[in-house]
């Protein structure tokens, strides 16, 4: 599997690579994951309802082609980007929800945060607050778009939205428990990627 960072990266910018990216992936190809950070941006799924931005203050509104409802992100959210081969894997959506819930799972019990999936509601939930969301798009057996993971940012834009279109859903990051920074995450996340079901891709 191979690793990409993008950096702090345009939102739109980094989509577009993705839907390069997978227009033109053969099945013979590795999968990959993409790290990126993203300049303040609010994105929509493809069928999320408008009604859920309830005050944008000037930061950008970007309507996007991967499933679920609305949310931010910005400086300080690790985006993990998953462009994978579902038909190679074998995979539907919900096992590959599945996985990777257990991913990021895995990843905050290494810095001794409980973390749990919540049943009808795909993420990752500490203490009933979201600290990771997961919108994916499958297209002719591969999959992009991925997970966001709240790491050290700037959380009260998410004030201005009813996040993943759920009534006062809280959020919460990984600095409101532990002092980690998002690189040594980048790396621990590669670890636990490595001995994770997905060497199989």
């Amino acid at each position: 599997m191979h690793i990409n960072d993008l950096g702090l990266i345009d939102y739109n910018l980094a989509w577009k690579q993705m839907q390069v990216a997978i227009g033109k992936r053969c099945s013979k190809e590795p999968d990959e994951i993409w790290f990126a950070e993203h300049t303040p941006v609010y994105t929509l799924g493809h069928a999320a309802s408008e009604a859920f931005i309830l005050s944008n203050n000037d930061v950008p509104v970007v309507r996007t082609d991967r499933g679920g409802q609305v949310t931010y992100h910005g400086p300080g959210q690790l985006m993990i980007y998953t462009l994978l081969n579902l038909k190679r894997l074998g995979w539907g959506p919900k096992r590959l929800i599945c996985e990777l819930e257990t991913l990021i799972i895995k990843l905050l019990e290494k810095y001794e945060i409980f973390a749990e999936r919540r049943e009808g509601a795909p993420g990752i939930y500490v203490q009933d607050k979201k600290i990771a969301s997961i919108g994916l798009k499958i297209k002719k057996g591969f999959c992009y778009h991925g997970i966001s993971l709240n790491i050290d940012m700037d959380l009260k834009p998410f004030d201005g939205i009813i996040t993943c279109g759920i009534e006062e859903l809280d959020v919460t990051q990984i600095t409101d428990y532990s002092k980690i920074s998002i690189e040594l995450v980048k790396k621990d996340f590669i670890n636990i990627l490595n001995g994770s079901n997905f060497r199989t891709a």
